[in-house]
């Protein structure tokens, strides 16, 4: 690699040219490297910066620098009085990486967080015993972290913040043994000025107490320092802690206005500001006039914007500098999108004038086998699956999204809900946030929405779901209190709360006040509440709630609410739900038939850990049935039929049930099929089953789906075939009765890991007989061996009375499968999987990490 002679300064008149020779030269060029202020006997640590060599070098010289303190902590669970201190030995301690979750490795205990409480809005009518509401994971009790890092070269010009964005729960922060300060939301990013606190000669001690209290929570919270820890380093003289805001107000096929402000400190300041493409050509520069008080406010023009949508997810960037005179004192890169949003009562919601209705699913914070730990890789996968069903929408239930999650929302083209609390002032448990909402729910609203307004994935805010406050007068004047907050922050995006009181909401006029009302269930109010509410337009906040153990299923077939077996499953015929809420269809039905609902998230597009419904004083059960997707990622029956509707670019046939019954020999054993198409024949052993319709005029199930109802089991091969409008055969699936498990068979998600040592590939393991059949209905012992240049991570097979944990190298197939994730390592170099079990042939499968 090519170096050369940087600029003695590179100020506001050179910084396209330092630009350029860093990549005529392929040095690595990000807008943040550039503007150092550096000179030519600095060369060195700008051509280490550029490569990505952090803090430690740059503290004097970069303007604004920032590392992600990952590696080097030490955690230990208890109560530990002088852990404070930067001369505490914590030597025995373990050894981590943060992201962390302190809770997942177990074990499951029924005696952790059990609940006796009488959960309202379940419609209980009495208190009763709940043993996994919170996952039965030891999450309770206190915790600490301790990392040293150094700023070599810090002066007093330079301020320094430390940024949680997560932090599970009630953390108080030390630098130095000195208090820094203390959060209570677990869910909330927050920053502190640590400057004074900071030491430029010595090493740094930063330890977080961290303390998670029994009934604060309806389901598994996680525990522990689970999302990312920064440390910022930047000058007196610059832009604010998440002080810029884009917006794109005007937008037309020729021309969008870009319009920014941006909030800073300082003295004769001058900002520049560089909005790049998606291929990272400039597209437009300005210099803002002069600020009013801290805020500069520049309209920019793009001509010819890239629009960003779920189908086009366009980004664009923007560069901002500062200066003082001619030197640079700070440069912040923003992320963006050119995108309009409108909801009115004519055309409901619309993105880029076009409208549409909401393909969305609620997803919970943790992320299966890995707990709440937040990773990358984790939620891609999770977001590659919905994307797939043709899902197009996220609602953050019920708390504030991680980064990485809006990241890879605006990448891959996903409209989000951002949601803020479960709770207001009125408790749900006991050690809610209802403890902290009087003195916190302006500060914690005003970090989600100044950190996070900027992504153009999110379309909506939420300030709560189904809170008790929906009752009374109080409750209103909370609710409109809230909205106003995100109003101030961002007047350009609704509020939502998610409603499940309806009637109440109707006549306290809780309803009416919201930007937009967010019906949660309560199908048969849709109507009234249409009549009622003042903004022409409802949405399906949350919705169905229907539940089922992936490949499990039930006889005879019936629908059902809170229907309950011995082995603690839900069937996957897709015809149970709860008190509260009902099937698929019945929300079909709404968006399809009714223009003014505007679509719906459902209830959720994962299984995640806790709330078991309707399991919930059912032991083992630990973690919940309602997912489109299991708790391994797994989709189950049901992610078919959603894809049958909402997945319009690829068609969707699937059978089911499966096809081993042993013992069923010519009992009624109906069979249901999800399609796209209109129509479909059935085949069992050759012999038609006749030809099922989707029609309007029976049943909500027959309008949706294709069914049989009257099948006789023989064992053999059971066909679909489906037919275009026409009555053309265009497509046919089948399902075989398989014999007995012989050999294992793996399918991994991505061949290829970065080599960073928290990258993860999901291979997918099943067994087949010797023809190479799945084998459905498996329930093998499996072990799990990695080997070379990664490490395994966990497991999960997605059954919710399953003991067996995680971190393990060994686990049993539920319904014929199971997960098994691969780490990488931080060198590159090739991967090898193992899986065997006893009376199968093992299989490896070679991955590798770059």
């Amino acid at each position: 690699m090519k170096r050369q002679d940087y600029p003695e300064k590179v100020s506001s008149t050179n910084y396209s040219a330092f630009r350029l020779s860093c990549l005529n030269n392929s040095v690595p060029f990000s807008p943040g490297s550039a503007g150092l202020g550096v000179t030519k006997s600095m060369k060195k640590t700008v051509f280490l910066f550029a490569l990505g060599i952090g803090i430690a070098q740059l503290a004097d010289a970069q303007p604004r620098s920032e590392i992600v303190l990952k590696e080097g902590w030490k955690f230990q669970k208890g109560v530990h009085p002088e852990a404070y201190k930067s001369g505490f030995d914590d030597s025995n301690w373990e050894s981590v990486t943060v992201p962390h979750d302190w809770a997942i490795k177990g074990p499951f205990d029924k005696e952790i967080d059990k609940q006796d409480v009488r959960i309202v809005q379940n419609m209980e009518k009495q208190a009763s015993e709940k043993t996994g509401r919170t996952g039965a994971l030891p999450h309770i009790g206190e915790g600490w972290y301790r990392t040293k890092f150094e700023l070599p070269g810090f002066n007093p010009g330079k301020r320094v913040l430390i940024q949680f964005e997560g932090a599970m729960s009630e953390p108080k922060v030390y630098i130095n043994g000195q208090k820094a300060g203390e959060w209570n939301y677990g869910y909330s990013y927050f920053y502190f000025d640590v400057t004074d606190l900071i030491s430029a000669e010595k090493e740094n001690t930063l330890a977080v107490n961290l303390r998670n209290v029994g009934l604060s929570s309806r389901w598994y919270p996680g525990a522990g320092l689970y999302r990312n820890v920064r440390i910022i380093v930047k000058n007196e003289q610059s832009i604010d802690q998440w002080g810029v805001f884009i917006t794109t107000p005007f937008v037309t096929d020729e021309l969008a206005k870009v319009n920014i402000k941006t909030t800073a400190n300082g003295t004769n300041l001058k900002l520049i500001t560089t909005l790049f493409d998606a291929n990272g050509n400039e597209v437009a520069q300005q210099e803002a006039a002069p600020p009013f008080g801290k805020e500069f406010e520049q309209n920019i023009p793009v001509k010819n914007p890239q629009l960003w949508s779920p189908e086009s997810p366009v980004l664009y960037k923007a560069v901002s500098q500062l200066f003082s005179g001619d030197e640079l004192k700070d440069e912040i890169e923003t992320t963006f999108g050119i995108r309009t949003i409108k909801y009115d009562r004519a055309t409901g919601f619309s993105l880029n004038d076009q409208p549409r209705k909401f393909k969305g699913v609620c997803l919970h914070h943790d992320l299966g086998p890995l707990g709440a730990a937040v990773n990358e890789a984790a939620l891609r996968r999770q977001l590659t699956i919905l994307k797939d069903m043709g899902c197009d929408a996220i609602r953050s239930a019920h708390n504030m999204p991680s980064f990485e999650q809006l990241k890879l929302c605006d990448e891959m083209g996903f409209m989000f809900l951002a949601e803020s609390f479960d709770e207001w002032a009125k408790p749900k448990v006991e050690n809610g946030y209802n403890r902290f909402f009087k003195t916190d729910a302006e500060k914690d609203v005003v970090n989600l929405v100044r950190a996070t307004r900027n992504h153009p994935c999110i379309v909506m805010w939420s300030s709560g779901n189904e809170v008790p406050d929906q009752h009374g007068s109080v409750g209103v004047k909370r609710a409109k209190w809230l909205q106003d907050i995100f109003h101030r922050e961002d007047p350009t995006r609704p509020v939502t709360v998610g409603m499940d009181q309806v009637k109440t909401v109707m006549e306290s006029g809780f309803g009416s006040i919201m930007d937009v009302p967010g019906l949660n269930y309560r199908v048969h109010l849709y109507e009234e509440a249409f009549e009622k509410f003042p903004q022409g337009f409802l949405l399906g906040s949350e919705t169905a709630s229907t539940v089922s153990s992936r490949g499990v299923y039930k006889f005879p077939v019936k629908s059902g609410k809170m229907v309950q077996y011995e082995d603690g499953q839900c069937s996957s015929y897709d015809l149970e739900y709860c008190n509260w809420s009902n099937l698929p269809e019945d929300d079909f039905i709404l968006q399809d038939d009714k223009e003014w609902v505007i679509g719906e998230f459902v209830w959720t597009g994962f299984d995640y850990l806790g709330e078991p419904t309707p399991y919930d004083r059912y032991w083992p059960s630990r973690s919940s049935y309602f997912g489109i997707c299991d708790l391994a990622g797994l989709p189950k029956d049901r992610y078919y039929l959603y894809r049958s509707r909402w997945n319009t670019r690829d068609e969707t046939l699937h059978i089911l049930p499966h096809w081993n019954w042993n013992g069923r020999e010519g009992e009624t054993t109906p069979v249901y099929v999800y399609t796209s198409y209109d129509s479909a024949e059935l085949f069992v052993n050759g012999k038609s089953m006749g030809v099922q319709k989707k029609v309007k005029n029976q049943t909500p199930q027959h309008r949706y789906r294709l069914m049989w109802d009257n099948v006789k089991y023989e064992s053999g091969t059971i066909k679909a075939v489906a037919f275009d409008k026409n009555g053309q055969p265009v497509a046919e699936k089948e399902i075989r009765t398989s014999g007995e498990p012989h050999q294992i068979v793996l399918e991994a998600d991505r061949a290829a890991l970065a080599a960073n040592g928290e990258d993860l590939a999901f291979v997918t393991v099943s067994v087949v007989d010797q023809n190479g059949i799945p084998c459905p209905t498996a329930t093998n012992q499996l072990k799990f061996k990695v080997e070379g240049n990664g490490t395994f991570r966990a497991a999960c097979n997605g059954d919710a009375t399953s003991l067996e944990m995680f971190h393990e190298t060994t686990m049993k197939l539920f319904s014929g499968k199971l997960v098994v994730l691969v780490q990488s390592a931080k060198q590159p170099g090739p991967i090898t999987l193992t899986v065997s079990g006893d009376g199968v042939k093992m299989a490896t499968i070679e991955l590798t990490s770059k």
